[in-house]
């Protein structure tokens, strides 16, 4: 086979992104084009797609001929586009750890006679949703958490923490709340704190490695000794961080709010909160609502019960009073008002006047006397 050298060779996703790498989620269609540019001739080559930890991996051949023998391409320029689709089920997000990654690209093989195999990859990101708009994300999450403040064999006094939060699910961007409350009966002044940690663990063949660090934090003003300090929603803010991955079996990252107390010459006291980082945000109007009205729903059944479920509707006005009588009774017709100004005058409520049939005139002769042959009946008998 007579060849001659590669000038390009390379792999462009379709993305409207061109100078980073397009982003995908579970389901989608990754398509492409393998750029083949010669200035001689070449053979087929095979391409295929993995991830780290194998969550997908198919091959697909680009180019051969149906008798198996070599294609010989002329010089110039070459195109051969690609298309797949990522699992339904779920996946896991694209991640860079120190001590593994989770990573989706595609690979392209050429084949030549009497060369080594050229090989290009270029990775994509894949970002599973994480809708943080569920019952279990959007349930308020609490803890107390209590120590003896002791230093040399010397009991300095106990100290609490009790705090709480609205959800366990938040976004980056997001300021969460903190509602605590710190009770500091030891001897000595301490200072509540909080931080948001993240943790990022490393499973394989049944050794694992931890790599924790802060990404937020928030402190508080000094609490004296036998004295109590509340915060009513101080604000911590989550910076631009990636979503958590609980799905991998290999690799995890996970967020906690710790609330701590730092007590002079003892350990420090802490409580954790878990927190999971989506990627969905909290709708105004949207799941968390629908769930309150659907709860608060079952404790107004009582009151559906006393509404029938179709109404029935007041009678007309036609057959009330008749024709005549509302010809009688309405008022005279009244001249047409000049409105040519009515925007130079104030604006002033209208309200339509309505007659309705008048009351019937009193009279001492009763209307409908009762017959003389009848007579009145005794009250004694």
């Amino acid at each position: 086979m007579i060849f001659d050298k590669v000038k390009k060779f390379d792999i462009v996703f379709d993305s409207p992104e061109i100078d980073s790498p397009p982003v995908f989620s579970s389901g989608d269609v990754v398509s492409g084009k393998v750029v083949l540019e010669l200035a001689g001739s070449s053979t087929t080559y095979t391409q295929n797609y993995s991830d780290e930890v194998e969550y997908l991996n198919q091959r697909e051949v680009l180019l051969q001929a149906d008798n198996g023998e070599l294609t010989t391409l002329p010089a110039g320029r070459h195109e051969y586009p690609f298309s797949f689709q990522l699992p339904e089920e779920t996946l896991v997000t694209s991640f860079e750890g120190k001590h593994g990654s989770i990573r989706y690209w595609v690979k392209v093989k050429l084949h030549r006679p009497w060369c080594t195999v050229r090989k290009i990859k270029k990775e994509f990101t894949v970002i599973e949703p994480i809708d943080i708009n569920t019952p279990s994300l959007l349930a308020p999450q609490a803890g107390t958490k209590e120590k003896i403040a002791r230093a040399w064999y010397r009991n300095f006094g106990q100290v609490s923490i009790t705090a709480k939060i609205d959800r366990k699910g938040y976004t980056p961007g997001e300021v969460i709340p903190v509602f605590a409350e710190f009770d500091n009966s030891t001897s000595r002044s301490v200072v509540p704190k909080a931080c948001i940690t993240q943790t990022q663990t490393f499973i394989a063949r049944g050794t694992m490695k931890q790599k924790q660090s802060v990404v937020a934090t928030l402190s508080g003003d000094v609490v004296g000794a036998r004295r109590r300090e509340t915060w009513h929603g101080r604000a911590i803010k989550i910076p631009p961080v990636g979503p958590s991955i609980l799905q991998c079996r290999i690799i995890k990252v996970e967020y906690m709010l710790r609330v701590c107390v730092d007590v002079p010459g003892t350990s420090k006291l802490c409580l954790e909160l878990p927190l999971v980082m989506g990627t969905i945000p909290l709708h105004p109007f949207g799941s968390r609502t629908s769930s309150v009205s659907s709860h608060y729903s079952l404790n107004m059944e009582w009151l559906r019960m006393a509404i029938p479920e179709q109404p029935e509707p007041p009678p007309e006005y036609s057959s009330i009073v008749t024709e005549e009588e509302a010809i009688q009774n309405s008022p005279a017709a009244r001249q047409e008002e000049d409105l040519s100004g009515v925007l130079e005058r104030s604006f002033m409520a209208y309200v339509q006047e309505f007659r309705f049939r008048p009351p019937p005139v009193y009279s001492e002769v009763d209307p409908n006397p009762q017959p003389f042959n009848m007579r009145p009946r005794c009250m004694t008998c």
